[in-house]
């Protein structure tokens, strides 16, 4: 399944939800971790890969100036990077993080915190989940 963009997002939202749409992507080919299952889940849409977390991305009207990147709340990703990456994000809770619609996310240890989850069963035992600080 391939997901359509929202009508409702703003321009600069959809370019910054193709950026990780293809982050997404790019990480799953380079890293060999098989086929991208794109769905939505409450609405929202949804990446996964087979030994992976879950991750979902949105813009939402309440907070137009972000874009959205949640992640399983029942998992140590968020606690994670909040200690490794405690100012390249703003969190919310230990569901989500933040990236400003003005700044790129090449910008930010993005790519990292996607790989993580991409290969969270894989990497749940190691110390920070083998993250590398930024």
């Amino acid at each position: 399944m391939t997901i359509i963009i929202p009508d409702k997002y703003p321009e600069i939202a959809r370019a910054q939800f193709n950026a990780i749409r293809n982050e997404i992507w790019h990480i799953a080919t380079a890293h060999e971790l098989g086929k991208v299952e794109e769905s939505l889940k409450w609405g929202e849409p949804s990446f996964s890969v087979q030994g992976g977390s879950p991750i979902r991305i949105n813009w939402k009207d309440k907070t137009p100036e972000v874009f959205n990147v949640y992640f399983h709340c029942q998992t140590r990703l968020i606690d994670t990077f909040k200690e490794v990456y405690p100012n390249s994000f703003t969190y919310q809770g230990n569901r989500a993080l933040s990236i400003p619609l003005t700044k790129s996310i090449y910008d930010t240890p993005l790519n990292q915190c996607l790989l993580i989850a991409m290969t969270y069963h894989k990497v749940k035992h190691l110390p920070l989940l083998g993250a590398q600080p930024a």
